[in-house]
C-alpha cells in the first residue's frame, strides 16, 4: 500500500504549493547568491536539508555531444543523403535573424539580459497563477532551458531513464537545473547561451534548432527570418506539435500573434512592424529533408552500399548500435567516389533498358556499376527499380543492390556466364601458351576418365564424373585459335584451354582480381573453388561490383585496384576516421594483359559497339542458363563498367523462368535471349557518353601471330585461315553470325538437340548451376549463347 503523502508536500494541496513555493523561492535566493549564503544563516530559514541538497550536487555537468545530421557528399561535394534522428543544422548567433532573437526572449524570457540564470520574479508569478488555478505554469528562464535540453540529450546518448521532461521532474530535478543554470550564467556569456538554445531547442518532428525549423517552414535560412516568421517559430517551442502551422495553422496564427505581442509590448518591435505582422498571413514554403538514403533517388543503391560500409567497420564503433549512432548523431561529413551526374545516366539507362513499371517486368531487373582503372574508385551504382520495400504486384522497387554482395545489402550475386572466360586466357598465358594456339575444340564430353590438372588440390588433379558441354552453334565443334574461341565465345574451346591448364592457375587469378563465389561458404563469399572445372564458363555467383574491378585491371595493364566507395570520413570537429585508401598491385603481367585486349577488343569494338562508343574499349560477353542472367563487362583506360540483365530468382533457371521469348517490356522477348539482346545494348547507350568524361588511352599492342610452327597440320592451318577470315568479315556478317550462334552460356541453355543430348547426362537437372554433385565433380552442362 502506497504511503500517504503529507500534506505539507503533497502538491496537488494548496499547502503543499505554498510549502513548495518557499522551498524553492528560498533555494533560489541560495541559487542566484551563487551558493554562498552561510549554512548557519540557511538554517534559520529551516532550510538545512534543502541547502544540503544544493551542496551535494555537483556544480556543473557533462555537456555531451549535440546531435548533428551526417551527411553522404558525391566525388564534387554535392549532398547525396543526410541521415539524423534529430535533423539539425547549428549556426552561429550572428547568423540568425534579429527578429528571431527578440521573438524567443520575449515569449520565453523577457528578462534573460537581467538574472543570473533564476529569476525570482518569473517564479513568483508561475507560482501564484499556479495556486490560483488547476493549471500549472512554468517559470524556466532561458538558461534553464537550455540546461534542461542539454540534460535530456545526455539522457538519449547514455540510454538514463531519468525524466527531465516539463511537468515531470520532481523538485529534486528542479533543484538540480537551477544550480546547474546558475553555474552555466558564469560560464558562458549570454549569447552564448542564446545560442545554444536555438541551435538546441525541439521546433517540430524531428526538427532541431532554428536553422532547421526556417527551412522546414519557409525554406530559407535562419539569418532571413523576418517578423511574423520569428515570432511564429518562437510561440512554437512551448507546445511543437500543437503550435504546428502545418496541422494547426489557425492555432499557430494565434500563438504567433500573441508572441508579436510580447514583441510589442518589451519593446523588442516597434507599432508599425507590429501592425504590419499582425495583419500577415502565415505565407508558410515549407520543404522537408527526408533522413536515409531513400532520398537520394538514383544515388539511393550507392548511398545504401556506402552505409552498410560504416555500419559493417568497428573503426566507427565497437557495436552496430555505436555506429549507427555515430552516423544519425555524429555530424559526419562523408565523402565518397561517385559521378552522381553519370550515376543518374546509368540509372535512366537501366531503366529505358528494362522498365521497372512494364506488368511482365516484375522478376526481370537491370544493374550498372563502374569503377575507375587505376584507383578503383566506384563511379556509378546504379539500377532500374526504385529503393524502397519490394511490391507484390510490380518489380519497381526493392531493397536489393544488385551490384555487390549480401552483407552489403545485395543480392548475392548472379552466374558470371562467358564473362569468366578471360581467366581461363590469362592462366592459359601464363603457362607459355599464345593467343594464337590451336586447340581441338571437337570434345564435347568429360567423365571420370579425364583427369583435370589442379595443382592446389589433393592429388593435384579433380575429375567430373559426366559433364557435357556445349556450344549454341554446331560449327564450332573444330579446331581454332585460342583468340578465335575467345572472340566467338565458344564453350568448348575454353573448356579445352582449362584442361590443358592448371584449374589452380585459374582460379587463383579470379582471387586475386576480386572475384568471389558468394556462395562458397554456406551463402557466404569466398574464392572460387578449382575443385569443379564448371566455374571455368561461369557456374559460381558473382557481383556486378566485383567484374567492373577485376575488367579494370585488363584496362589498367595489369595493376588490380580494390574498389572503394569512400574517400574521407570526418566528423563536426574534425576529427578524421580512417578509410580505405587507393591500394593497387600489379596481378596480371602486362603481356598477358596486351595479349588478352587485343581480342577483347575485337569483341567490343566489331560485335558491340560498332562505332558508337569511342575507343579504345575492349569487353566480354556473358550469358548464363536459361539466359536468367546475361552480361556485358566493358571498358577504356579511364572507366570499367559492367551491366547485369536478368532475374533476381534466375539462380534456379529452369524453363519457367526462362527469358528466352519470354514477355519482357510487356513484349515478347527473341526465342534466343543473350546478352546481345539487353545486356550489351545497355552497356552501349550508357558508355557512349560516359567514355567522353575518362581517359581512352591505348591498351598496349598484343604479340603478333606466331610464324607458323613445325608441328601445325594441314587441318590447323586451314582453320588459321578461316578463322582469320571469319574475324574480317563486314559487322553486317559479324551480326548473322552472332544471330547464328547465339552467345555464350556457362551452363546454357539448350535448344531442343542440345537439350536431348542433355538429357543422357545423370544431372541435367541441375545444369543451371553447373556445380556438379558437391564433391568436385562437375556435371553441368555450358553451352556458347553469346556468340
Amino acid at each position: 500500500m502506497a504511503a500517504k503523502k503529507s500534506p505539507f508536500f503533497d502538491t496537488a494541496t494548496t499547502l503543499g504549493k505554498v510549502v513548495a513555493f518557499f522551498g524553492i523561492s528560498a533555494l533560489c535566493g541560495v541559487l542566484a547568491a551563487g551558493m554562498l549564503v552561510p549554512v548557519a544563516a540557511i538554517a534559520k530559514t529551516g532550510l538545512t536539508t534543502g541547502n544540503n541538497i544544493v551542496s551535494a550536487l555537483p556544480s556543473s555537468f557533462e555537456k555531451l555531444p549535440i546531435s548533428e545530421p551526417s551527411t553522404i557528399l558525391d566525388a564534387d561535394g554535392k549532398t547525396i543523403a543526410t541521415f539524423y534522428q534529430q535533423n539539425r543544422e547549428p549556426v552561429k548567433l550572428d547568423d540568425i535573424s534579429p527578429y528571431m532573437r527578440k521573438a524567443i526572449v520575449s515569449v520565453e524570457d523577457e528578462r534573460f539580459y537581467e538574472h543570473n540564470g533564476v529569476d525570482p520574479k518569473g517564479i513568483a508569478r508561475a507560482i501564484v497563477g499556479n495556486l490560483t488555478s488547476t493549471s500549472r505554469s512554468g517559470a524556466s528562464t532561458l538558461t534553464q532551458q537550455y540546461v534542461n535540453n542539454l540534460l535530456v540529450n545526455n539522457q538519449e546518448l547514455t540510454g538514463s531513464e531519468e525524466s527531465t521532461i516539463s511537468g515531470q521532474k520532481d523538485y529534486a530535478a528542479k533543484i538540480r537545473e537551477l544550480k546547474y543554470a546558475v553555474a552555466i550564467e558564469k560560464e558562458m556569456s549570454k549569447d552564448e547561451i542564446l545560442e545554444g538554445y536555438l541551435n538546441l531547442v525541439l521546433f517540430s518532428g524531428r526538427e532541431y534548432g532554428v536553422q532547421a525549423a526556417a527551412q522546414r517552414f519557409y525554406s530559407i535560412d535562419a539569418k532571413d527570418l523576418n517578423v511574423q516568421q520569428s515570432a511564429m517559430l518562437a510561440g512554437m517551442v512551448q507546445l511543437p506539435n500543437v503550435y504546428n502551422p502545418i496541422n494547426n495553422p489557425e492555432r499557430s496564427l494565434d500563438r504567433r500573434n500573441k508572441v508579436l505581442g510580447n514583441m510589442y509590448r518589451t519593446g523588442a518591435i516597434t507599432k508599425k512592424e507590429y501592425d504590419t505582422a499582425v495583419k500577415s498571413d502565415l505565407e508558410l514554403k515549407p520543404s522537408t529533408s527526408p533522413s536515409g538514403c531513400s532520398a537520394a533517388g538514383d544515388n539511393a543503391y550507392f548511398c545504401d552500399y556506402v552505409t552498410n560500409l560504416i555500419l559493417s567497420d568497428d573503426t566507427f564503433g565497437k557495436t552496430k548500435e555505436d555506429r549507427e549512432g555515430l552516423l544519425y548523431r555524429g555530424g559526419l561529413t562523408i565523402k565518397t567516389t561517385l559521378n552522381s551526374t553519370l550515376n543518374k545516366k546509368a540509372a535512366a539507362d537501366a531503366r529505358n533498358a528494362i522498365d521497372p513499371n512494364a506488368k511482365s517486368n516484375k522478376d526481370i531487373y537491370s544493374s550498372v556499376v563502374s569503377v575507375e582503372p587505376g584507383t578503383g574508385n566506384i563511379l556509378t551504382m546504379a539500377q532500374n527499380t526504385t529503393y524502397g520495400p519490394e511490391s507484390k504486384d510490380s518489380g519497381a522497387s526493392t531493397y536489393y543492390n544488385f551490384a555487390v554482395e549480401r552483407s552489403k545489402g545485395g543480392a548475392g550475386g548472379f552466374q558470371g556466364g562467358s564473362t569468366m572466360k578471360p581467366y581461363t586466357t590469362l592462366a592459359w598465358l601464363t603457362e607459355g601458351n599464345h593467343m594464337y594456339d590451336t586447340i581441338n575444340a571437337k570434345k564435347q564430353n568429360f567423365t571420370s576418365a579425364n583427369k583435370w590438372r589442379a595443382s592446389c588440390l589433393p592429388g593435384g588433379t579433380t575429375y567430373t564424373s559426366k559433364w557435357e558441354p556445349k556450344n549454341a552453334s554446331a560449327g564450332f565443334y573444330r579446331r581454332m585459335t585460342v583468340d578465335t574461341g575467345l572472340y566467338w565465345s565458344i564453350n568448348s574451346a575454353t573448356v579445352q584451354e582449362a584442361y590443358k591448364t592448371d584449374l589452380c592457375t585459374i582460379a587463383d587469378y579470379t582471387k586475386r582480381l576480386g572475384v568471389l563465389d558468394q556462395d562458397a561458404d554456406n551463402g557466404q563469399p569466398g574464392p572460387i573453388s578449382p575443385a569443379n572445372p564448371s566455374f571455368i564458363i561461369g557456374s559460381a555467383n558473382i557481383t556486378p561490383l566485383s567484374q567492373a574491378a577485376a575488367f579494370a585491371t585488363f584496362a589498367n595493364k595489369g595493376e588490380f585496384c580494390q574498389p572503394r566507395a569512400m574517400t574521407s570520413v570526418s566528423d563536426k570537429d574534425g576529427n578524421e576516421y580512417k578509410v580505405p585508401q587507393e591500394s593497387c598491385s600489379q596481378e596480371i603481367d602486362p603481356t598477358y594483359v596486351a595479349d588478352l585486349n587485343g581480342t577483347l577488343k575485337k569483341i567490343a569494338t566489331k560485335r558491340v559497339s560498332k562505332g558508337r562508343v569511342a575507343g579504345p574499349i575492349a569487353g566480354k560477353t556473358g550469358t548464363n542458363n536459361y539466359a536468367t542472367s546475361t552480361w556485358f563487362v566493358g571498358y577504356t583506360t579511364g572507366i570499367s563498367t559492367a551491366t547485369w540483365v536478368g532475374r533476381l530468382n534466375g539462380k534456379t533457371g529452369n524453363e519457367e523462368t526462362t527469358l528466352h521469348g519470354a514477355i519482357i517490356n510487356d513484349k515478347q522477348a527473341p526465342a534466343m535471349v543473350d546478352s546481345s539482346t539487353y545486356a550489351a545494348p545497355l552497356w552501349v547507350d550508357f558508355m557512349e557518353e560516359a567514355v567522353l568524361e575518362y581517359d581512352r588511352s591505348s591498351f598496349g599492342s598484343a604479340r603478333s601471330k606466331p610464324v607458323v610452327k613445325k608441328e601445325t597440320t594441314k587441318e590447323s592451318s586451314s582453320s588459321s585461315s578461316s578463322d582469320s577470315k571469319s574475324d574480317s568479315k563486314s559487322d553486317s556478317e559479324d551480326s548473322k553470325k552472332e544471330s547464328d550462334s547465339k552467345s555464350e552460356s556457362t551452363t546454357s541453355t539448350k535448344e531442343s538437340t542440345d537439350q536431348k543430348s542433355d538429357s543422357k547426362s545423370s544431372n541435367s537437372s541441375d545444369s543451371n548451376k553447373n556445380n556438379g554433385n558437391g564433391n568436385g565433380n562437375g556435371n553441368g552442362n555450358g553451352k556458347k549463347s553469346d556468340g
